[in-house]
């Protein structure tokens, strides 16, 4: 019995020793490549979002076979900084999403940070954006992915105010990729133009998003005013219209 519980004793020491040894080669990897990415973007502050492997190899101090051995190819290596791009912003944009204050205070809060952000890293913007880095058709789309957890999270909330005012929550989803879309168009452009300030811009597109809220509340025969604080059991009133009767709200506010 000893015999046989020996080797089989052994086996599984070497077996554990092998596995600690490909979970330090799995971690060392995974280190090297966020230096390698962290370096593109230092690279791509530098030289633009037209820049090479050479000058990316260089500000990481290694070869460029040595960044291929971490990387497939310049399309791995795109998504990868793509996907730093985007942890960056939600970094930024996540704890907003929870924060209180009026309407406009949230609305102009989420806009200054997307916009803040694009300002911060215009050629890592572009460099993700125009996608001329890549050689190949990436197996993900960093700008997709972006708005889509954008867009999700602006979803929920919308959703769950609606409901909690009574009305159909069914259009959020479309609705919410729609700003999204909007804001990034619209950054876009500006990032180009520069033709106005960020605060401008942020007031522009606040009002827009803003009127589009304004507007499903309305139709529903509710007001809100966005520069007070939500308290859904107090700022809402009902407006006369195809709900309610100039007597009715009457009834309502002396109520």
């Amino acid at each position: 019995m000893s015999y046989i519980s020996r080797p089989v004793k052994a086996v599984a020491s070497e077996k554990a020793r092998g596995d600690a040894r490909r979970e330090r080669w799995r971690e060392h990897r995974q280190a090297r490549r966020a230096e390698f990415v962290e370096a593109t973007v230092r690279a791509i502050s530098k030289h633009g979002a037209e820049v090479g492997m050479d000058e990316i190899a260089a500000e990481a101090g290694v070869s460029k076979p040595v960044l291929y051995r971490h990387f497939s190819d310049k399309s791995d290596l795109y998504v990868a900084v793509g996907e730093w791009g985007t942890e960056l912003l939600m970094q930024r944009l996540r704890p907003l999403f929870h924060e209180g204050g009026t309407p406009n205070q949230r609305i102009r809060r989420l806009l200054d940070a997307y916009l803040g952000t694009i300002e911060q890293y215009p050629e890592l913007y572009r460099f993700v954006v125009q996608r001329t880095f890549a050689d190949r058709p990436v197996r993900s789309d960093p700008v997709s992915a972006e708005k889509t957890v954008i867009a999700n999270s602006l979803s929920r909330i919308l959703g769950e105010y609606l409901r909690v005012l009574g009305l159909d929550s069914g259009g959020v989803e479309p609705w919410s990729h729609g700003l999204v879309g909007m804001v990034q168009a619209s950054g876009d452009w500006w990032l180009e133009r520069q033709s106005m300030s960020r605060s401008d811009l942020t007031d522009y597109l606040a009002q827009i998003i803003w009127f589009a809220i304004d507007g499903v509340l309305r139709s529903a025969g509710l007001v809100i005013d966005p520069d007070e604080p939500l308290d859904l059991g107090n700022d809402l009133r009902l407006v006369p219209g195809e709900h309610e009767t100039p007597e009715d709200e009457e009834d309502v506010d002396r109520g």
